[in-house]
């Protein structure tokens, strides 16, 4: 095997800057590419009853994959169906309410080419990516955007790089085109991501993750102090409602209200819930978000909050550790 040749430090940095100079232009250049086509290409994934169904072979079906999850996630039903093994059966998987986009940079791979007479006969609207208008992949398509280079980022102006990078950044010109004409919204992406940060934060609420019925730590006005302390040890929050009758929260009162009480000295036993409680406490709805309790708590250097329903009475109690099993915080 022969030899490697010395590593040049400066060399690999100089070639760094080049590739992204040149993909950053590639970008450039492809923004005034954009016309009708882009437009059209558009209409038609809005239109689709069906699914939008990306393929493309090596390097573009790898961007392909990406585009299709992209779609996916954010309003545009869409999957990645591999041009070698569509021509040995998975072509079923596309239906008359489908749209194709196939990605070549030149417009001449044997796959796709291969199955655009069977994908014409199914009768969809086929969208050609390619970097070639006049490759025989846009003269069959329905629709044709461009993604063509001036010039590869590798060196000998073989290996695909400005290309795909092109096809990627187009592609996520589709999807932000798309949701911003679906109206898709936080909430919409949230409903797609359920496990990820965003979903947290837009799908959990509060009546989600706080303690209800006899886990709530709930006294009197007229509780003795020692029997609040025992509602408030056993149940665990740190702290203890008190609420009248009905329901009405009167305040509350927490381990750091007793710590004051303890330092302050005085015959504690003497005292009823209603004579050390800390009134107008911070109240959340059971239908906010999860995430708003937790700025409730943040701006207000609090570690728990009292839960309220519609019609204002005590319904569940809310401490930060809820929030941190949950991964809201």
């Amino acid at each position: 095997m022969p030899a490697l040749p010395a590593f040049d430090p400066d060399r690999a940095l100089q070639l760094a800057r080049d590739t992204l100079d040149i993909e950053a232009q590639a970008l450039i250049g492809l923004k005034s590419r954009q016309g009708a086509g882009f437009t059209q290409a558009c209409q038609a994934m809005l239109a689709c009853r069906g699914r939008v169904v990306v393929m493309g072979m090596g390097k573009s079906g790898h961007v392909g994959r990406k585009i299709a999850a992209t779609l996916a996630s954010t309003g545009t039903p869409a999957m990645f169906v591999h041009p070698g093994e569509a021509s040995h059966g998975d072509l079923g998987m596309v239906t008359t309410g489908d749209v194709v986009l196939a990605i070549s940079n030149s417009g001449e791979s044997d796959e796709l080419t291969a199955i655009v007479p069977a994908v014409k006969r199914i009768g969809v609207t086929l969208i050609a990516m390619t970097g070639r208008p006049d490759s025989s992949l846009a003269e069959h398509a329905d629709i044709v955007l461009s993604c063509e280079v001036d010039q590869e980022a590798c060196p000998l102006n073989l290996a695909p790089t400005a290309s795909t990078t092109a096809q990627m950044a187009l592609g996520d010109a589709l999807a932000v085109a798309l949701l911003d004409a679906r109206g898709f919204r936080e909430e919409d992406f949230a409903r797609s991501h359920p496990g990820g940060a965003l979903g947290r934060k837009l799908l959990i609420h509060v009546r989600d993750l706080m303690r209800s019925g006899e886990e709530v730590p709930r006294v009197g006005p007229r509780t003795p102090f020692t029997d609040m302390l025992r509602e408030m040890t056993g149940k665990g929050l740190g702290f203890t409602a008190v609420a009248d009758p009905q329901g009405r929260v009167l305040g509350i009162f927490t381990d750091g209200d007793l710590r004051l009480l303890i330092e302050r000295g005085g015959d504690l036993r003497t005292l009823t819930a209603e004579d050390v409680m800390h009134r107008g406490p911070r109240l959340v709805r059971a239908d906010a978000l999860a995430v708003d309790a937790a700025q409730v708590m943040e701006q207000h250097r609090i570690t728990g909050v009292l839960v309220v329903d519609d019609a204002g009475q005590l319904c569940g109690a809310l401490n930060s550790n809820d929030l941190m099993r949950a991964k809201v915080i």
